[in-house]
């Protein structure tokens, strides 16, 4: 599948701020969040509606609705739950997981350390949340154990992916879809993502 890229001056604008090393925690938090939720509106474009009766003030008309309880939001610690309240503005009574995963810092892997989802993932939309990816192994082992679990149709969504992230990613799981605010130029010799953020969970938490 193609890698869905955000195109619009407000996300530039906003990228823009959230790179700048100034950035304080708290609007580097905000800025997260308010991009998480443009992200969610682009990759619910596809998503099916259910035919509805309503009563305005005026008269009874139908509607569309969709059912809630069909998707499940899946931030990968710790950094992903940093996504999280911006599609929880869009869709609050989803159902939420978790899955904790730390980087090797010499070999670059993740080690995962907890999983945590809602039942049924077979019967709902899974969307799983992490602001970077750069070598693709957090997201990569996650949806692994995400479709070892049993879900089927899995989105994933960060702020800013590297193309090496996404290369790995397509190969392993050229099935799921990839949305993000922008793609960056390169991952340097540590595994970060040039020009990048820095690190998205220290900033996100403060940190560092």
């Amino acid at each position: 599948m193609e890698v869905i890229k955000l195109n619009h001056p407000l996300v530039s604008h906003k990228l823009t701020i959230l790179r700048d090393k100034n950035t304080g925690t708290k609007e580097f938090r905000e800025i997260i969040s308010e991009l998480s939720t443009i992200i969610c509106y682009e990759a619910m474009k596809d998503i099916k509606l259910e035919d509805v009766e309503i009563e305005t003030p005026i008269c009874k008309t139908k509607g569309k609705k969709l059912n809630e309880d069909n998707f499940a939001f899946i931030p990968i610690l710790r950094a992903g739950t940093g996504m999280l309240d911006g599609l929880i503005k869009v869709m609050p009574n989803a159902k939420i997981g978790h899955i904790g995963m730390y980087r090797n810092e010499e070999t670059l892997k993740p080690i995962p350390y907890y999983f945590k989802t809602p039942s049924n993932l077979d019967k709902r939309e899974v969307i799983v949340l992490d602001p970077m990816l750069a070598t693709g192994g957090s997201g990569i082992d996650a949806i692994n154990k995400l479709k070892e679990h049993g879900a089927k149709k899995i989105k994933f969504l960060c702020i800013i992916a590297a193309p090496e992230g996404i290369k790995k990613m397509q190969e392993a799981h050229p099935d799921v879809q990839i949305y993000c605010a922008d793609i960056d130029e390169k991952l340097n010799e540590h595994g970060y993502i040039v020009p990048g953020l820095g690190d998205a969970g220290d900033r996100i938490f403060g940190t560092k």
